[in-house]
This record gives structure tokens, sequence and C-alpha cells, in this order.
């Protein structure tokens, strides 16, 4: 990186969105409040024919952050501080509403001065470069930027610092030997965490009832499953897209979270925006051609999920059992899809067995609290005392998800159904062992947030998985 100049007076200029920050105000803030309130839909239609500064200003005022809730880049910070010491005044140029920019230089505490678009200027491209040359003339300060609306900014500078170019501000950099900060954008390995592919080993559970019912070498049921798995997936991820920029803010002050990439910034608002779009419309392709039981059991789970993640993640208790029977939703859908018979068994045994894993995921949340049993987890209505309760009933769950296996072996259906019934026996200790050892580790602070798929990346729980899968085919054998 080039060395700061030693004249006092030419300040640095440092553009907002894509420079300072890793995203764009105006998109997430438009995201985030279309997601909360829709019906302001076409009141955003009237604020932007009004004008882009206009637009900016009521967003803006309907999407409040604290100045710590947003993805800083480090290493313009770094910068800004390296001018600080050598003198240069430093300043913040941004198109962003005055209530956003702000609110960021309050936090930075960096800035010598700080301008902002208004009611009537929106300060981008020509604007910002005619208000910066009114301001200290024609090459009177540095700029850093990184977009195409910058380029005509950059003409005006001293020195162009481009930061995490677009190709057009990349094409005028290599043309202008300008300063080049090439950090981390966009990319498809980002894309594909944003919508957790590893997430998508849940929906597994669609073909539990078809195995149960023996059909697994039905070719057309097979099929009938795997495209009701790939329905389910795509509408999950989705929904996961949706919770990512609904739930920013606190994703930002979570020690995990905030590497997520939509929180980071290392993907965009409208490529994400439109990937949810995009895996919204294939799972309703895929869905039409299942049976219509199965669109039914997809738009339940699309309405839970939608209702969890703005009222029910927030309530005592009801998010838990809500994770727990959304789960058990995957099972409906698969007998849905397959058109298989669904028992009142599996239901009963899913319920408590997912009830479990979600009483652990909270658990380990309020495992990562401060001592203080009054502090309370961010986005939940748990407090740290809570979490001896919350123990207490995730054991209990394991035991009743055991007994009602227990109770369904030495059923009137396994007997009709399973030629050596007596080998599913073992079941019910296996499932005690997985469930029971999860929790000893949570106990001890060595558990992943998401015991889902914690089981699924944990070769003991693999090698259990395996151990009752063959119960099963071997109980089913006729000698």
């Amino acid at each position: 990186m080039d060395a700061v100049s030693d004249n006092r007076h030419v300040p640095l200029c440092i553009d907002l969105d894509g420079t300072l920050i890793a995203t764009d105000t105006l998109w997430e803030g438009l995201a985030s409040v279309l997601i909360r309130r829709p019906w302001l839909l076409f009141a955003v239609f009237a604020w932007a024919l009004s004008g882009k500064a206009v637009l900016k200003r009521e967003i803006a005022a309907r999407y409040i952050r604290d100045g710590a809730e947003w993805p800083y880049r480090a290493e313009v910070i770094e910068r800004i501080r390296t001018a600080r010491e050598a003198g240069q005044p430093v300043w913040l140029v941004t198109g962003a509403a005055e209530s956003t920019a702000r609110t960021i230089a309050d936090h930075l505490g960096l800035f010598d001065r700080v301008l902002h678009s208004s009611d009537t200027e929106n300060l981008t491209s020509r604007r910002k470069r005619e208000r910066l040359v009114s301001l200290c003339g024609d090459g009177g300060f540095d700029y850093a930027g990184n977009s195409r609306d910058d380029l005509e900014v950059f003409d005006a500078a001293r020195r162009a610092i481009i930061v995490a170019p677009d190709r057009y501000a990349t094409r005028w950099g290599n043309s202008h030997d300008a300063e080049m900060l090439p950090l981390a954008k966009t990319s498809p390995v980002a894309i594909l965490k944003s919508i957790r592919v590893h997430q998508w080993l849940k929906n597994v559970l669609i073909a539990v009832p078809l195995i149960l019912n023996h059909e697994f070498a039905n070719f057309n049921l097979v099929l009938a499953a795997i495209a009701a798995f790939f329905s389910f997936s795509f509408l999950a991820s989705a929904v996961y897209i949706v919770n990512d920029i609904s739930d920013l803010a606190n994703d930002r002050l979570h020690p995990r979270k905030r590497l997520r990439p939509l929180a980071a910034g290392s993907v965009s608002i409208p490529v994400i925006s439109a990937t949810a779009v995009a895996l919204l419309l294939a799972s309703i392709g895929l869905a039409s051609l299942l049976p219509p039981m199965f669109w039914g059991v997809l738009a339940l789970y699309a309405v839970i999920t939608t209702v969890y993640t703005f009222v029910l993640k927030r309530k005592l208790l009801v998010d838990v059992f809500t994770l727990a029977g959304l789960y058990t939703v995957r099972i409906i859908a698969g007998a849905a899809a397959t058109g298989v018979d669904l028992s009142f068994w599996l239901l009963a045994f899913s319920i408590f067995f997912f009830l479990s894993l979600a009483l652990v995921k909270r658990y380990v949340e309020l495992d990562e609290l401060a001592e203080d049993p009054e502090s309370r987890l961010k986005g939940r209505s748990y407090v740290g005392s809570d979490k001896d309760m919350i123990g207490q009933a995730g054991v209990a769950a394991a035991f009743s998800a055991a007994m009602v296996l227990a109770l369904y072996v030495d059923s009137k259906e396994v007997a009709s159904m399973y030629p050596q019934p007596a080998l599913l026996w073992p079941l019910c200790p296996l499932i005690l062992y997985m469930l029971l050892r999860i929790w000893i580790l949570a106990r001890r602070s060595q558990m992943h947030e998401d015991p889902v798929v914690f089981i699924m990346r944990d070769w003991r729980s693999q090698v259990t998985t395996v151990a009752g899968a063959a119960l099963v085919l071997l109980a089913a054998v006729q000698l």
C-alpha cells in the first residue's frame, strides 16, 4: 500500500457502500423493510418516483441500525488510521441517507467531516464529484471507492484507492495506475454457503416413510421421494435467505453467525435475493410433478417457517416445539409425495426425538452467554438461568423418544410388518446412546450449535445410524 502523503490539507475521502462496509445500505434496508412489511411495496414505488434521495431517506428511517451492526472492511479502517496518524484529514463522503452516515461516523469516530445525500440531492457519481471539487478543487482530494458510480470522482481525485472493485472500477484502475485493494467479492462458494446446502441433509427424512413401509424398491415412488427432497430443499434454502436478511443485525453481533456470507457482506443483497426467487420457482416446479397432498404440506411448511422467522423464534419454548414440528412435517411430506401410509408411532417418536435436538440447540446458545443468569439470548426469549431447565427438558424428551420406540416395537403393527421384530429392540438403547451423548457433549461445551448437522458429521453418530438401519433391514428379512 502506498505511503500516505504528508500534505495535511488534502483530505482522504471514503465512500461508504461497498468501500467502508462490505454491503449496500440501501439494498439491505430495502430488502429488510419489505420482508418485514411487504405492504410497503407500493409506498417504495412512490418514494422511488420522488427521487432516489427520498427513497434512501424513507428506507433509512425504517431500517435503523446501531453503528456496530455493519460489516466494516478492516483493511479500509486500517488505511484510514494510517492517514490520520500522518495528519491527513479523513472525510466520509457517501450517497447514503444522513441518519445512516451519521450513525456510522459516530460509531467509528474516525472522520473529520461527513458528506451525505439530502432530501434534494443524491450524492453519488457526478454530484459527488462536483461537491468535492467545489470544496477541495480539482485534484485536491484523495478518494476511496469501489464501483462504476465512482469513476467520475476518481477522475477528479489526486489519488484513487479502489476497494473490492467491480469490473468498471477494475478497468479504470488498471488504465490509471490506481491503488487497488482487491478484497473478496461475491463468489459461487459464498452463494452456496448462503443457501446452506449442508442443511439439505435434514430433508432425507422425506424418505423415512418410504423405507419403513418397505417400498424402497419401487422405482416410481423413489423418484417421487427424490423430487420431494429437492423441492423441500430449494424451499428451505429460500427461507434461510429470508431469515438471514431479516436477522442481519443479530447475526453480525454473534461470534459465529457474523461469518455467514450475507452478514459478512461477501454476497450482495440483489444477488442473494435473485437466488431466493430462483430457488422458490424451482421448488414450485418440482412440486407440480407430485400429488396435490404434497403441495399442501409444502405450503404448510412455508407458512410455518415464515411465521417462525418473524414471530415464533422469539417466543419462549414455542420456538423449539415449532422446530420439532418442522422436522415432523418433512416426514409427513414424504408420505404425501409417495402415497404410503403414515404411522402414528413414527410421528410420536419424531416429535420427541427432534424436540430433544431442538432443546440442545437452545442449550448450546445459552451456554455461550455470559455467567450472568439474567443475560438474555439475542433475538430469543431465554435468559442464562433457563439453561438448566432446558437441559432437563431435553433429556426427558430423549427418554420419551426411546419409550415411544419401545412401545412401537412391542405393537401389533411391528409384528405384522417384520418377520424378526425382536431385532428391533436394540434400537432403543442406540437412540438413547446417540441423544444422551449429544447432551453430555453439550454440557461439556463441546457441541455444535446445530445438533442435526452434528449427527450427520460425527462418526460415532454415523456408526449408530448405520447399525440401526442394519437392524431394521435384518428384522425385515424372512428366514
